[in-house]
């Protein structure tokens, strides 16, 4: 059977983060599931590794999988340990009173809850998981993290050869006549510059095409606001990057989406990627 290089296994106690280190793991490049039950581990990881080809694999495991505590600990010593040698099993935990909260907060029933006090399902989980606790190479109490703090040390403390962080830059140039894009983290307006549009042999270019770039630089002020722009986007890089941020988009707008924010949106897009940032650059507007 063929299986993975590295298989990470998250389990623990019902709101206590462990879908936030799925997306960490994610976001590191790991191929990951939520709630796969045990029986279906084995074919699972063989139909991945041929067919995704993934070599970084995660899931969650819990009590959402009928009498888990029981049959885990055995299938995890005897089979998955012997299948892929470099397995790691975090255990994540929190107080009783902060996983109480979470509950509340998000309204969502415990697995074990059913007919009996929420507490009493949260005391009744941690007694079962003992001993798939005591197997854990890794054992994270979440109840003072907040979600940026958890993924800072997952990956912190979980070292895997070839696993970095990284930030992936978008850079959307758009018109606003044709309304905002969705998600962005940061917008320029570069309405106030000169449009190119009425110049009658600019018209039919784009922000791609030299004649346009150099219009704009000759522009007076261009440049001057081109640098402070730079400077201010790489200003905030590395703090979005300390917050764990995996993807920042930024907005460039125009009226038309064609002339302009294309011009200043590919500039910055290159010039970031020069300093080493991994950049996609989207020209939303500029056929139309």
């Amino acid at each position: 059977m063929k299986a993975p290089e590295y298989l990470v296994v998250i389990t623990g106690l019902s709101g206590s983060g462990k879908s936030y280190v799925q997306s960490t793991l994610e976001d590191l490049g790991f191929y990951c599931t939520d709630n796969l039950p045990i029986e279906l581990i084995e074919p699972y990881l063989e139909e991945v590794t041929a067919h995704e080809h993934a070599n970084r694999v995660g899931i969650v495991v819990d009590v959402r999988t009928h009498d888990f505590a029981t049959r885990f600990p055995k299938f995890y010593r005897e089979r998955l340990q012997k299948l892929v040698p470099n397995t790691v099993l975090i255990f994540l935990e929190a107080s009783e009173e902060v996983i109480a909260r979470r509950y509340s907060e998000t309204r969502r029933p415990h697995p074990l809850e059913k007919d009996k006090p929420l507490i009493e399902a949260i005391q009744e989980e941690k007694e079962a998981l003992t001993e798939v606790k005591s197997l854990a190479n890794l054992t994270l109490d979440t109840s003072q993290f907040s979600v940026h703090e958890l993924k800072a040390e997952v990956m912190r403390r979980f070292k895997i050869s070839g696993a970095e962080q990284s930030l992936l830059v978008t850079i959307i140039t758009f018109g606003f006549k044709y309304s905002l894009p969705y998600n962005l983290d940061l917008l320029f307006d570069v309405r106030f510059l000169p449009n190119p549009h009425f110049v009658e042999a600019l018209r039919p270019k784009t922000g791609l095409d030299p004649e346009i770039v150099e219009y704009l630089k000759a522009q007076p002020g261009y440049e001057e606001f081109y640098r402070k722009l730079l400077d201010f986007v790489t200003y905030t890089l590395p703090g979005y990057r300390k917050e764990m941020k995996s993807y920042l988009t930024i907005g460039i707008g125009c009226t038309g989406g064609k002339h302009r924010s294309v011009a200043i949106g590919q500039r910055l897009g290159e010039d970031l990627a020069a300093l080493g940032y991994s950049v996609e650059i989207v020209h939303r507007d500029f056929k139309r």
